[in-house]
């Protein structure tokens, strides 16, 4: 394995990763902002940011953390939210399953949907890549997305209600899942899946606390894997 082919690997990483900056970007500015709006400072936001690194358990906690909801609904509802990541971790196994432990654990953290999203695109696409390539590919993506989501953070706290609303910045988070998924979208589980859980989400959304968050996760992921044994007997 050469050094030039691994550091090919983690360029052509950072490369493909770049472009989900423009909705990465905006989504950090906003959470930033409202965690200026609920009265938090810089050391807060920028700690959830590090310690959390997923833009949507961090909105939905931040949200009941600002309606007075129990500790622990915001910690079941972020963890509700972010259960797409075990799903991730586990589609990530058979690629990087044989690196180092130390770098397992590094990747674990770093773990989001984009780059999820591209990683898994590219090793897809690359079956020939060795361990070495696929580590270098998916830390060269982390080090394109992760850092401006943290340094964005601290820029929306601190300007705060500068940002003027017509900015819209609320437009990040339905475009980066958009942008990530509605092409994965092909297989009958998946449609049906999505289709459960959006269902789920407006037939439940009277309930308090965004308890319907993790009554449509479950129900959607139930439905997901019912659908692909259901599947799985058909062609067996």
């Amino acid at each position: 394995m050469s050094q030039n082919t691994t550091r090919s690997a983690f360029l052509a990483g950072f490369r493909q990763s770049l472009p989900f900056n423009l909705v990465v970007i905006p989504f950090a500015l906003l959470f930033g902002v409202l965690a200026h709006e609920t009265g938090w400072g810089v050391l807060q936001a920028i700690g959830m940011s590090l310690a959390v690194i997923a833009g949507a358990s961090q909105f939905a906690a931040l949200q009941l953390i600002n309606d007075n909801a129990p500790f622990i609904v915001v910690v079941l509802t972020g963890l509700a939210v972010n259960l797409r990541m075990a799903m991730y971790s586990a589609s990530l196994v058979p690629h990087l399953g044989a690196a180092p432990l130390w770098q397992r654990a590094l990747a674990a953290y770093a773990l989001t949907d984009q780059t999820y999203g591209v990683s898994l695109a590219r090793f897809t696409l690359h079956p020939e890549m060795s361990i070495r390539e696929r580590m270098a590919f998916f830390f060269g993506s982390v080090l394109a997305i992760c850092p401006l989501w943290y340094v964005f953070t601290i820029v929306g706290v601190v300007a705060g209600q500068a940002i003027p609303p017509e900015f819209g910045l609320d437009f990040a988070a339905p475009i980066t899942f958009i942008a990530l998924f509605a092409p994965m979208l092909r297989s009958l589980p998946h449609l049906a899946a999505a289709f459960v859980s959006v269902v789920a989400s407006l037939a439940l959304s009277f309930l308090p606390f965004n308890l319907w968050m993790i009554a449509a996760a479950c129900l959607a992921m139930a439905t997901g894997a019912l659908a692909e044994t259901l599947l799985e007997r058909r062609t067996s």
